[in-house]
């Protein structure tokens, strides 16, 4: 039979099975998606490209007293370049964070996958999101008008700016992070195996905990790391709640400085472009970027070891 001439099944004129029409609109929506994933590669390399830039110079300068030094005092007459309080203030507020976001936000998840109704998962997941769209700049005066009042009535002894406030709210902003990205991960387990767990007499909390979680468990680690991810470099909340005085402390009554803090409130400032406090700016945001790093290859790491596929 030759393709293009032969009628299938003998009608003359008909089209080949071997001909394959040419489908321009995939071909274009396959462009376009490829164009889409090199605009996120290419803007990646650009914005390392940027730090390293200003950074290597920097660190020619100031050398290992960057990571040494226990003063953060970049901008003063005598300048102090240990990035140390930084490092320490942004990990003490994230930890905080994430003492509240990951058991109330998987603890949600569990109740919205397993407990919940369908019209009480239909009110409660979008009311629980709303948190996710409240700007943090309303979080972070939040933590100072009110929830730092508060902590002062009950006692705590914390100063008007404070990592405790600052934390404690950070994390009341990323329960939706935490519970929305783990529920999915649980409603997406076979309810196969929740009928097997329930066939052999298990409670619902047992098969929640030891079967669904578990389960789960990949996409509950990638709703963990996106939290931390985005508690490392939150700016509004800290600059506002937590003060701009970076000091190597691990008291979260007192006020500190993190990271993201501080580039936010230098780059606002009056430094003359191409000095050396100008470029800790860099140094600073170059050092952020290598921690997200770690944390996301980590993780990488951990969600493949951990997943779970069903058929």
């Amino acid at each position: 039979m030759e393709a293009g001439t032969q009628a299938v099944g003998g009608a003359p004129g008909a089209r080949a099975l071997g001909v394959r029409r040419r489908r321009w609109g995939e071909e274009a929506i396959r462009a376009a998606l490829f164009v889409a994933a090199a605009i996120s590669v290419v803007t990646t390399i650009l914005i390392v490209v940027a730090l390293l830039k200003e950074s290597v110079p920097f660190f020619k300068d100031v050398g290992l007293d960057f990571f040494t030094q226990k003063e953060w005092s970049p901008l003063f007459s005598d300048p102090q370049f240990g990035v140390r309080s930084l490092v320490v203030g942004t990990f003490l507020v994230t930890g905080i964070a994430i003492l509240v976001a990951i058991p109330i936000g998987l603890g949600s998840a569990i109740y919205l996958s397993e407990y919940a109704g369908q019209r009480v998962r239909r009110i409660l997941k979008p009311a629980l999101e709303i948190l996710a769209g409240i700007p943090t700049v309303v979080y972070g005066f939040f933590a100072l008008t009110v929830f730092t009042p508060f902590l002062k009535d009950i006692g705590t002894g914390v100063s008007t700016f404070n990592v405790l406030s600052a934390g404690l709210v950070m994390g009341v902003m990323l329960i939706p992070t935490v519970a929305s990205i783990s529920e999915d991960a649980m409603s997406a387990v076979p309810q196969d195996l929740r009928d097997g767990a329930y066939g052999l007499g298990a409670s619902r909390l047992q098969v929640s905990t030891r079967v669904v979680v578990p389960a789960a468990v990949s996409g509950i680690i990638a709703s963990y790391v996106l939290a931390i991810s985005r508690a490392v470099g939150e700016t509004m909340i800290v600059v506002i709640a937590a003060g701009l005085l970076a000091q190597l402390t691990f008291d979260p009554r007192e006020q500190s400085q993190t990271m993201s803090a501080f580039i936010a409130a230098t780059g606002i400032g009056d430094v003359p472009t191409g000095s050396i406090e100008y470029k800790t700016i860099f140094a600073v945001g170059l050092t952020l970027f290598c921690m997200t790093l770690v944390m996301n290859l980590i993780a990488i790491r951990l969600v493949r070891k951990f997943r779970e596929e069903y058929e």
